[in-house]
Order: C-alpha cells, then structure tokens, then sequence
C-alpha cells in the first residue's frame, strides 16, 4: 500500500460516528474491504486508524517480543489497551468507541490526517496545540531525523 495524503476537518456526531473523507476512502479502496483496526496512539493524545494489513504487518513484529520478559508484556498489554476492530458502514462512516473518543479529548470538531500508512484521528483543538508546539523544534528535528544518513552524508 502506498503512502496516504491528507489533512482533513470533519465533525464526530454523538453518537461517535465519523465521515470518512472521500479523499481517504478512494486512497483505501482497495484495503476497505478488509477493516480497519482503530487504537490509542502512543506518543500523543490522538486516534490512530491501521488499514488491516498494516496492523498485521506491525503485529508480526510484536508478537516475536519475549512475553516472559515482564517489559515486553506491559508494552504489549500497553500499546492494545482499546484496539477496536473498524468497518466502515453502508454510509462510509466509522464508528468510534466512547472510551477512545475520551481518551482523545474528542469534541465535535476533529481532523483526520494521513501519518505514512495510517490515519491519525485528533480532536482539532488538540491538533492544532500538537502543530503549533512542534513549529519551534521542527527545524532541529528535521535536522536530526533527515539531515544525514547512516554514511554521514546528506
């Protein structure tokens, strides 16, 4: 699957139910049919929406963790709290649990932005906190992460 793109507002009904934006759904259609799983991401207070072979791809590699090493197990336990299987409806909406909309901080207002091969789902006043603090030091990251390879050369 190739990289997503996008950056898109969208609002979350009451019910917990979210439009997909088309943009997303015709950048999925070929992985839409098989589900999605949707899980609290790690590093932020934000939703993150695998496409099914993604989430088995990462899986793959979670599951060769030594589950007799006590670490490993609180980040397994950790990094599923909450995974939810996710198809999307009749409608093209997906419907978002109650306990991973608080723990997103979701009001009405979200976004819903491409990260690589997943989808980030933020409630947009989080988002835009999440932006405006990472504009100070994205230049030294940026320099950190990309500025050279492995060989010292950029």
């Amino acid at each position: 699957m190739n990289s997503l793109i996008g950056t898109y507002e969208c609002k979350i009904d009451s019910k917990g139910r979210l439009m997909l934006p088309s943009a997303f759904k015709k950048q999925l259609s070929s992985v839409m049919q098989d589900g999605f799983v949707l899980k609290r991401a790690v590093f932020q207070s934000c939703l993150e929406l695998y496409p099914m072979s993604e989430w088995e791809t990462l899986m793959q590699k979670v599951n060769k963790l030594n589950r007799f090493k006590k670490k490993n197990n609180d980040f397994i336990r950790r990094f599923t709290a909450g995974v939810k299987f996710i198809e999307l409806d009749a409608s093209g909406r997906l419907l978002v649990a109650k306990d991973l909309i608080a723990f997103a901080g979701m009001s009405k207002n979200i976004v819903v932005s491409s990260v690589g091969n997943i989808l980030e789902i933020w409630d947009k006043e989080n988002y835009e906190k999440a932006i405006d603090d990472a504009v100070v030091d994205f230049a030294d990251l940026a320099e950190e992460v990309m500025g050279q390879d492995e060989d010292g050369i950029s």
